[in-house]
């Protein structure tokens, strides 16, 4: 209710699922293998630049997760920049959650 008042948009994470997006997790190598959402794809933050291209040939949403939102926020800053349509997912096991709802 509070977000309807505030006019606080939320991402539907689970339509943009369905909608065809993917979700990168810019943690690094080793955090991604210790736990990750299924499916997703790692691009640690650091390889991001590199990689910008490929992500923008996807032609697809991207949400990006990290553990706690800060490193996915700034993926999602060099994705805007570039005109990708990026969504910050945030901590990646919120992120899961909210997937399985």
């Amino acid at each position: 209710m509070l977000k309807k008042i505030f006019g606080i948009k939320t991402t539907d994470y689970n339509q943009l699922m369905k909608d065809g997006a993917i979700i990168i997790d810019v943690r690094t190598t080793g955090e991604f293998n210790s736990g990750h959402i299924s499916g997703s794809t790692n691009v640690p933050l650091d390889k991001i630049k590199s990689k910008i291209k490929k992500i923008e040939n996807l032609k697809k949403p991207v949400i990006f997760c990290c553990a706690s939102g800060m490193r996915s926020g700034q993926a999602t800053s060099i994705a805007k920049s570039r005109g990708i349509d990026v969504y910050n997912g945030g901590g990646w096991s919120s992120l899961n959650r909210k997937l399985n709802k």
